[in-house]
Formats: structure tokens, C-alpha cells, sequence
């Protein structure tokens, strides 16, 4: 569990990272949450956009990708979801 103090660095630390993958009108299914255990654990914060034409809730869509993948969700603003999970080999973000 994050505290407050680590998802704002988090939050400062993904400022400046594109979306990576994108949910649209099909959801989350498990191809794609296998996609996002895998690029997240290269990468350890990414950010998920959410198309319009994706029917579900932006909240349940995170929780679904965080439960999936087994990361921590730092954010959910407008449309883009941040995601977060510790890398067991390539560890690079050192939290505070």
C-alpha cells in the first residue's frame, strides 16, 4: 500500500510518461492485463489511457488492470489511469 507521500512523487515521477496502452470499446480482458503484468514489471510506473468508446467505468477499469496485474493504482485522472508495481529484477524508482 502507498502512502500519500509515495504516490505524490509518483504522480511528479509519471508527469511526463506517455500512455502506454490504451482500453477501448473491447475492455479489460486477459490479454491485456497479461500485456500490462509483463511492461510493468520492465518498467514499474506506466500510465493506461481510456478511449471513449470504452463502455466500462474509468475506477472499475483501474481496479480491474491493478487487481490483474497486481500493481498499485497512484492515480486516476480523466481518462488516464497510473499504475504502479516494484520490480523484483529491475528495480529503478527508489520510493520515499
Amino acid at each position: 500500500m502507498l502512502t500519500g507521500k509515495q504516490k505524490r512523487f509518483l504522480r511528479a515521477e509519471a508527469h511526463h510518461l506517455k500512455p502506454i496502452f490504451q482500453v477501448g470499446k473491447g475492455g479489460v480482458n486477459d490479454q491485456l492485463i497479461r500485456h500490462i503484468e509483463e511492461a510493468i514489471e520492465v518498467r514499474e510506473l506506466m500510465k493506461v489511457s481510456i478511449l471513449d468508446t470504452c463502455a466500462e467505468d474509468r475506477h472499475e477499469v483501474a481496479e480491474a488492470l491493478a487487481e490483474g496485474a497486481r500493481a498499485e493504482i497512484v492515480q486516476v485522472i480523466g481518462r488516464t489511469i497510473i499504475l504502479y508495481k516494484e520490480s523484483r529484477d529491475n528495480k529503478q524508482i527508489v520510493l520515499p
